[in-house]
């Protein structure tokens, strides 16, 4: 496993060395195989205690730099100066034969400068959560960060109570975030926000190099990943729960898992977030607050030169890119191949049903699905009724319309109430349902008898509500 460390090379206010320590009984919980042979890694899998010390932060490997970020964030609407990865271990980054590039980084592996009073340790559960929804939103096609390992330490970690801890291992294309410009920025440190910057354009988007108006077509680059984002989000029914610029990746991927949760009954209001009790991050605010969070790097890129009437106008345009690639993902969840200029509304129409009758998000679509050659309309009334008059104004045959809509409506989400009992089953030394989870989850669109249990909606008295941060 070669490292390069082009990060821990930038200047030492970028970040502060950290020196995972040993931990007293590791054992391994689970490992990417797939992952690790994207990564040209999967040799490490060979020797397994080599493999459990790696991922623990009990070895060093030859070549690795370990370090923690340093970065900002507006945090609620209101700005931390410093933040930084306070649980976090960044060993190095890892070139695929491809040529692309990819952060490792250890959490839950101790405390670093950044931790502000924080042991930097991570109970089991986060590191459960956070394995399971990523990899599930990997394979429903959204960018985000990968769980490459789950380790478990055979430490307790005291929290509320004691708990048995454990290091998670995760894989990005880089760590940089909104609030790693803000960190520069807020500090006055103009020459570090520069380098962070032609930094970020290196690895991300070299071809804006070719741009005369260079940091204007960074953040046209950011802006576009984060409308494709938040809509893919939107059209699966995430929540990510914490949008705070700290969260907001320049790469446009899925970051932190902590409060973040898919819903089960539809309301464009739902919070699951427990320390979000005004709603600030719902789930129809989420575009919006992307683009306040852009905003954000904007305010930053200003003090490089770049022409603030120019940022205004990529703002500007957000809400019209979203929309484009929203509906553009809505429409064959709806079987709709052909695109009208009717469409958005009867998506809006769609979704208030959905609210009205407080149905299921997915499920409904797949029941919908099943409905193209209804006479009737017994299960979604008068909207099924105008939904099936517009699938038959494209004249493709029902069952075409039918492999349309189960090819891009999940069967299997990571639903929070199966979530929890995987967390809880593991706490008590049964991994069962969590590598179930890991299983399903890796086919979402495709049914699997043997797992059927895992694509229903929660009863009532199973519902989790509310989640938490993973600190």
């Amino acid at each position: 496993m070669t490292f390069d460390n082009s990060y821990a090379r930038l200047p030492e206010e970028f970040h502060a060395a950290v020196e995972p320590g040993a931990v007293a009984a590791p054992s391994m919980l689970a490992w990417n195989h797939k992952l690790a042979a994207e990564l040209g890694i999967d040799s490490l899998a060979e020797d397994e205690r080599e493999l459990i010390q790696i991922f623990s932060g009990s070895v060093r490997p030859s070549g690795v730099q370990p370090i923690a970020m340093a970065y900002a964030g507006h945090q609620f609407g209101h700005f931390s100066p410093q933040l930084g990865d306070g649980r976090a271990a960044l060993l190095g980054e890892i070139i695929t034969d491809a040529g692309n590039r990819y952060d490792v980084q250890l959490k839950g592996s101790g405390r670093t400068a950044y931790s502000r009073g924080g042991d930097g340790k991570s109970w089991l559960g986060p590191v459960v959560r956070e394995y399971i929804l990523s990899e599930a939103m990997h394979h429903l096609g959204i960018p985000t960060t990968r769980a490459l390992a789950a380790i478990a330490t055979g430490e307790t970690v005291y929290r509320e109570s004691a708990l048995p801890g454990a290091v998670f291992t995760r894989v990005a294309s880089s760590h940089m975030r909104v609030g790693t410009f803000e960190y520069f920025a807020g500090s006055g440190n103009v020459d570090a926000l520069k380098t962070l910057a032609d930094y970020a354009i290196d690895r991300h988007c070299p071809a804006a190099k070719d741009d005369q108006m260079l940091y204007v077509s960074f953040f046209r680059y950011v802006a576009e990943r984060q409308a494709e984002l938040i809509a893919r989000w939107m059209s699966v029914g995430f929540i990510h729960g914490v949008m705070n610029t700290d969260n907001s990746t320049i790469s446009g991927e899925t970051i932190d898992y902590g409060p973040a949760a898919y819903m089960d009954e539809f309301r464009f209001d739902k919070v699951f977030s427990s320390i979000d009790r005004n709603g600030r991050y719902a789930y129809a605010n989420q575009a919006p607050i992307a683009q306040w969070n852009l905003a954000r790097l904007a305010d930053t890129l200003i003090l490089l030169g770049a022409a603030k009437s120019e940022l205004e106008t990529v703002l500007t345009e957000f809400p019209a890119r979203y929309e484009r690639l929203y509906l553009a993902l809505m429409r064959p969840k709806l079987g709709l191949q052909e695109a009208s200029d009717s469409d958005a509304e009867l998506i809006d129409a769609w979704l208030n049903h959905l609210q009205d009758k407080e149905l299921d998000y997915t499920l409904s679509f797949r029941k919908l699905a099943t409905r193209i050659d209804a006479v009737d309309a017994s299960h979604f009334g008068e909207f099924e009724l105008r939904w099936r008059k517009r699938i038959g104004e494209q004249k493709i045959e029902s069952t075409e319309i039918l492999a349309l809509m189960n090819s891009v409506n999940p069967l299997f989400i990571p639903r929070n109430h199966r979530v929890e009992q995987a967390i809880q089953k593991a706490v008590a030394g049964d991994l069962t349902i969590f590598e179930d989870l890991n299983t399903v989850l890796a086919r979402p669109f495709v049914e699997q008898p043997k797992f059927a249990h895992y694509a229903e909606a929660p009863e009532p008295n199973e519902r989790v509500p509310r989640t938490f941060c993973g600190t």
